[in-house]
């Protein structure tokens, strides 16, 4: 019979790579392309899944049955764990950083229908959680219990974000992505040809930090790669923050391309990303691939 999370795995497949035609991408002769994971499940879609994956093999093969977590009110990794824990017939529990409001928002109300166990805790203490960040280093673990740190920033993370590049199967310059605790940025630093460029988006303000995070994710790699970089002015005013100016884009954008995107991440790399073309950032011949983290439940509000 086959497992549960073998099962899970089958419904997932390559998403595809989409070509996104502007008038002005010819003026400057570059290409772009949007790399569709938001297509990879209708739930657990985007990065998400990348990152979660080698990490739940790792619990079950350690025979746990409790995953915790950690996240924000609208966090898309706590949206997919709690579908996973459901899916998989685990206990789910997650720290969520700021007081408990007087209505759960929607991402909120999906954690609790799908069973996951939800503690609000002060930013204090959730910034103190940022310490952990090895499966059993949360004090008083139980023996059952498995931790998962924010946004599912492990070294077996990276696994699961590398196999992306297995399915790009065109050559290309540049490949970009949203950050936010800029995990799915090192996992494609570890996996991408050194010979590839890589920019990641920061979706929150004074992300500066996320330089350090990104090598101590890599510290067991040799020779750390120059071949990336961050971009940190892509944050419309802070996290889960926008701008007219960036609603009018993603507006737009859904409109002449009929892609859906959200206005935590994709919408606000792809925002940068399109100014950065029209500058002429790029050298003419270039070719672009932007990776589409998913995360569209957060379009409810």
């Amino acid at each position: 019979m086959q497992s549960p999370l073998l099962e899970l795995e089958r419904q997932f497949f390559p998403s595809p790579l989409t070509r996104i035609n502007e008038p002005f991408f010819t003026a400057r002769k570059v290409e772009l392309w949007l790399k569709r994971d938001d297509l990879l499940h209708p739930i657990i879609s985007g990065n998400k899944w990348r990152k979660l994956k080698y990490c739940l093999h790792h619990a079950l093969a350690l025979k746990k049955t409790t995953l915790i977590s950690m996240g924000g009110a609208y966090s898309n990794h706590l949206h997919a764990l709690a579908f996973v824990g459901k899916t998989l017939s685990l206990q789910t529990k997650a720290f969520i950083r700021g007081e408990q409001p007087a209505q759960l928002n929607p991402t909120l109300r999906d954690l609790v229908e799908n069973g996951m166990e939800l503690e609000f805790i002060s930013r204090s203490a959730y910034r103190q959680l940022r310490n952990f960040k090895a499966w059993d280093a949360l004090p008083d673990l139980k023996s059952d219990a498995y931790w998962i740190p924010e946004g599912g920033a492990t070294e077996l993370a990276l696994i699961g974000v590398g196999e992306i590049l297995a399915e790009i199967n065109q050559d290309y310059n540049v490949l970009c992505t949203a950050c936010g605790t800029a995990t799915t940025l090192a996992g494609l630093i570890k996996a991408a040809p050194k010979e590839k460029q890589l920019l990641g988006f920061a979706a929150l303000k004074g992300a500066d930090f996320l330089n350090t995070d990104v090598h101590a994710l890599l510290k067991n790699q040799s020779g750390l790669a120059k071949n990336w970089q961050l971009k940190l002015d892509a944050h419309c005013g802070g996290f889960g923050k926008t701008t007219p100016a960036l609603l009018d884009f993603i507006r737009d954008f859904e409109q002449r391309q009929q892609i859906p995107l959200e206005p935590i991440y994709t919408g606000k790399m792809l925002f940068a990303l399109y100014g950065l073309i029209a500058e002429g950032f790029f050298p003419a011949g270039q070719k672009i691939i932007a990776l589409h983290t998913g995360g569209l439940q957060g379009k409810r509000r």
